[in-house]
C-alpha cells in the first residue's frame, strides 16, 4: 500500500486548482470554547483560545469528497489512463456524489450503484449530475460486488470512497488552505470515518507542525480500534452519524497516519454530536451532517461539561473532548451538509 507523503498532497493541490472552491473560515466568538487546565506554577494571564470553522460543506456537492474525486480523474486523466468506458463507484452518500460531479466536470461517463433501497432523493441527485444509477440488491454490498463485475467486464475505472491515496490527497489539499489564511495554527480538529479525510489532513499537518486530532463516535471508532489493534480491524458501526462516519474498518494510509507525532484520537458521544450540530444552528445559522458536527463535539463549550479525561500520552487512548491550551489556534473541519436540517428547524422553535 502506498503511504501518503507531503508531496502527494502538493501535487494534488496543483492538479485541482481553480477546479474546487477554496475554504472559507469563519472565527468562532472569543470565549465560546473551554480552554484546558493550566499549570499552576504559570503566572501569565490566561488568553482564550482561538477557534476557527473551516466551512468545506460549502464544497462542490456539499462535501468535502469533491476534491478526492476531481484528483482521482484528473490525475488518471493527465496519465492517459482514464478509459472510455468513464468511472464507476459503489455510493449513495457524499463520495458517489462527488464521483458523478467529478466525471461531469471531465466529461466521461460515471455509473454509481445503489441498493435498491437507496431513497430516492439521493438517486435523482445523482442522476443531475449525469450518472448512469443502477440499482441492485438490498444491501451496499450487493451493490459493491456489482460495481467490481461492472468495472472488470467493461474496463471502467473503479473509484473508492476513501481507500486510495489520490482519494486521499485530494482531502489533504483541505490542510493547505487552511495553513495559507492561518500559518501558525496550532492544531486542527477532524471527524474520521473510513480515514480519507483525516490520513490526507494529518499527512500535511505533519509537515507543517500541526497537531491533528482525530474524533469519531464511540460506536463508529474503526480508527481508534486500529490503533489499538495496531492493524486494520473490523468495527461495530452504530451512531447517529453512520451515515457519512460509518466505515467498518479505517484504511492503511488513515492508520500510519495517526500512528505519527502528535495525533490525538478522541471518542465523542451521539448526544454530543447531537448538541454540537444543534448548536452550529442555534448560533450560526449552519445546518451540517452529524459526521461534520463530531469534529465539533470534541470541543467542550463553557457552559456545558463533557465527562471524562483530558488527553492522554498515548494518541491510541481516547479522551472523550479536547481542551485547547491558553492562546491556542484551533481549526475545526465542518467536512459536510449532505443533511435533512428539518429536525434542527424543529428543535430551535
Amino acid at each position: 500500500m502506498h503511504q501518503l507523503t507531503y508531496g502527494d498532497i502538493k501535487a494534488a493541490a496543483d492538479r485541482i486548482a481553480g477546479r474546487i472552491r477554496p475554504v472559507t473560515l469563519a472565527p468562532v466568538d472569543p470565549g465560546a470554547i473551554r480552554t484546558g487546565h493550566r499549570d499552576p506554577l504559570d503566572d501569565r494571564p490566561e488568553q482564550p483560545c482561538q477557534v476557527w470553522l473551516a466551512l468545506e460543506f460549502m464544497q462542490h456537492t456539499g462535501s468535502f469528497k469533491a476534491r478526492g474525486a476531481q484528483n482521482f480523474l484528473q490525475a488518471h486523466r493527465d496519465a492517459g489512463t482514464l478509459p472510455g468506458a468513464g468511472v464507476t463507484i459503489a455510493s449513495g452518500g457524499n463520495a458517489g456524489l462527488a464521483c458523478a460531479w467529478a466525471a461531469q466536470q471531465q466529461g466521461v461517463p460515471a455509473t454509481v450503484f445503489l441498493p435498491a433501497t437507496a431513497p430516492q432523493v439521493k438517486v435523482a441527485k445523482l442522476r443531475s449530475y449525469g450518472a448512469d444509477v443502477r440499482l441492485v440488491g438490498t444491501e451496499y454490498a450487493d451493490a459493491l460486488a456489482a460495481c467490481e463485475d461492472f468495472a472488470a467486464t467493461t474496463g471502467a475505472l473503479a473509484s473508492h470512497a476513501y481507500d486510495h491515496p489520490l482519494i486521499a490527497a485530494g482531502a489533504g489539499t483541505l490542510l493547505e488552505e487552511i495553513h495559507q489564511q492561518i500559518p501558525d495554527l496550532d492544531t486542527v480538529v477532524v471527524a474520521v470515518g473510513g480515514g480519507g479525510l483525516f490520513a490526507g489532513v494529518a499527512t500535511a499537518a505533519q509537515h507543517h507542525g500541526i497537531r491533528t486530532v482525530a474524533v469519531e463516535p464511540n460506536n463508529c471508532r474503526a480508527l481508534n480500534a486500529a490503533l489499538q489493534a495496531g492493524r486494520p480491524i473490523d468495527v461495530t458501526v452504530d451512531s447517529i452519524a453512520a451515515d457519512s462516519l460509518g466505515a467498518r474498518r479505517t484504511s492503511t494510509m488513515a492508520l500510519h497516519a495517526a500512528q505519527q507525532d502528535r495525533v490525538h484520537s478522541v471518542l465523542v458521544s451521539d448526544t454530543e454530536i447531537v448538541r454540537a450540530r444543534q448548536a452550529l444552528w442555534d448560533h450560526r445559522k449552519l445546518a451540517v451532517e452529524h459526521g461534520a458536527a463530531t469534529a465539533l463535539a470534541a470541543l467542550p463549550s463553557p457552559d456545558h461539561h463533557v465527562p471524562g479525561r483530558d488527553m492522554p500520552s498515548r494518541p491510541d487512548m481516547p479522551a472523550s473532548s479536547y481542551r485547547p491550551a491558553s492562546g491556542e489556534k484551533v481549526c475545526v473541519v465542518l467536512c459536510g451538509a449532505n443533511s435533512d436540517p428539518t429536525d434542527l428547524v424543529a428543535a430551535g422553535q
